[in-house]
């Protein structure tokens, strides 16, 4: 049974996930923790489970979802994965970071890119990839279609919608990144978001005010 925890890190409140299931093999989503009290809570959560992780993976690399990107490296001899535009995102998002009070090492350099249509697999889980940008301009999100479940990133939030008034990102693409690929997924399909509570399709589509053309095609 594909089981996911969650912790929240970094003044950006960014969600962590640890996905598993009856193996105790792991897959680690956008590792936020910025700070050793941080670090040290995911590694003891990761302990308290019993879990093994076997794949670190990015959504996108904005400064607030890779920061343990490193420390997972290290500890478990893992390298990331994630869209090969996102490494150049990675780089600019060191470049400032000082500016949002991080002092982060650099992620090693993926060994693998993932893109649209690529499938990852850990214990009985398999997720396909959705290449999803906008926010970002490599942002993936992760769907495990039998359980109906999607690791959506920053494009996709209860409520509301990536932001995409920040450099990379592109209002226009992002709305066809939430039509064509997020909308397109049944409504009981649970969406769990990069920021905030987890929420479904359905309940997005019927209530997210922020999925209307204009809003995208004003910026």
């Amino acid at each position: 049974m594909l089981k996911i925890h969650s912790l929240t890190f970094n003044p950006f409140s960014e969600n962590t996930y640890l996905l598993y299931d009856e193996t105790k093999e792991c897959a680690i989503i956008d590792p936020g923790c910025s700070n050793e009290q941080e670090r040290e809570e995911l590694l003891q959560t990761i302990t308290d489970l019993g879990l093994r992780p076997v794949l670190l993976l990015n959504t996108h690399c904005h400064i607030d979802h890779f920061p343990g990107n490193k420390f997972i490296c290290d500890t478990y001899s893992l390298l990331p994965q994630f869209h090969e535009i996102e490494f150049e995102v990675m780089k600019a998002a060191l470049e400032y970071q000082g500016f949002f009070g991080f002092n982060i090492e650099a992620s090693p350099k993926p060994e693998k890119f993932l893109k649209e249509g690529d499938t990852i697999t850990f214990g009985n889980q398999s997720f396909g990839v959705l290449f999803v940008p906008g926010h970002s301009p490599g942002h993936l999100a992760f769907y495990n279609e039998p359980k109906k479940v999607i690791i959506s990133g920053d494009v996709l939030f209860n409520g509301s919608v990536g932001r995409y008034d920040i450099p990379g990102a592109d209002g226009k693409v992002l709305y066809l990144s939430l039509t064509e690929k997020m909308m397109a997924l049944p409504d009981e399909v649970t969406v769990y978001c990069g920021h905030g509570p987890k929420t479904t399709i359905g309940q997005e589509r019927a209530t997210n005010p922020f999925l209307q053309k204009q809003f995208f095609f004003s910026v």
